[in-house]
Parts: structure tokens; sequence; C-alpha cells
């Protein structure tokens, strides 16, 4: 990867003023570019595939915020509770349950996203907006304890070439 460490300074020091974290997106990436940034202060790193953030997870400093940015499926939440920082796309309340099930077992709260469904392609996820606004406003969320809600994520379409 190389760096280019005058760039990401500059970046960073950018975001922080205007109080946004940047998040890396290390999938894919092996483990040397990680520790690159890594060594330069950054400590938030998105992956998008459960075992490769179990592995990464497992090899790298444990002072990393590893932030799951992909479709999760719900017999996988259990594998990245322990440790995952925030989860960025639950897209259904049946997720919610199961993250709130794996949470309460480790005797953490996870911070998430709830993902809204704003794509017209139909191979995005997420609330619509009449499934979202119900949720919200029938105190369900109340339900899940263990589950800090942060903001909302979307997926837009695709661009077209």
């Amino acid at each position: 990867m190389s760096v280019n460490v005058e760039a990401y300074q500059s970046i960073h020091q950018e975001l922080l003023s205007k109080n946004v974290q940047l998040i890396a997106v290390s999938k894919t990436k092996p483990n040397t570019d990680i520790i690159e940034l890594y060594d330069l202060g950054h400590r938030a790193f998105g992956e998008n595939y459960v075992q490769e953030l179990i592995d990464k997870a497992d090899q790298l400093p444990k002072d990393i915020q590893w932030h799951f940015i992909g479709h999760l499926q719900s017999n996988k939440v259990k594998y990245i509770a322990p440790f995952v920082h925030l989860i960025h796309g639950v897209d259904s309340e049946k997720l919610l349950q199961e993250i709130n099930k794996q949470a309460l077992k480790q005797n953490r709260i996870i911070d998430c996203l709830l993902q809204v469904h704003i794509a017209s392609e139909e191979t995005k996820f997420g609330f619509d907006e009449e499934s979202l606004n119900e949720f919200i406003q029938s105190g369900r969320l109340a339900n899940y304890p263990n589950i800090r809600i942060k903001g909302l994520m979307g997926m837009a379409d695709r661009k077209s070439t």
C-alpha cells in the first residue's frame, strides 16, 4: 500500500476539525498495510467479511476499533460480538434481535447504524421509510438494551458507466 503520509495526515486533520472519524476500509488488504496506518496512529478499520474480520482482529493489535461494514447475516453475529466496535448495516429487526442476544452474552453494548434502503437496486438491504418510521415510533427499540443506535446508514445505487 505504501501510505501517502502527507495526504493521510492532511485528511485526518481536516476531518478532526469537523468532528468526523475516518474509517479505513481494510477489506482485502494485508495486515502489513493495516499496520502501516496503525503506526501513524490510525485505529478505526472497516471489514465487510466476517471471517476476514475475525482473522485480522486475532492477528492485529487489540486496540483497533473494528467496524463491520458489509451485509451481516444473523448466524454470524456471534463471531464478531465479542469485539466489534460498530456494525454499520443493521438492515432488519431480526438482525437487531440477534445482535442484542449476542451482546448480552458478552455483557456489552454494541453500537449500530440502522441501514435504510434508499437505492432502487433490489440487491441492497435495509429498512424502507415506512418500516423504519413504524419501528422507531413503536418504542420497540427499548426491547434491545444491549444495542446503542448511533445513526442511520444508506447505500446508494451503483453509478452506471
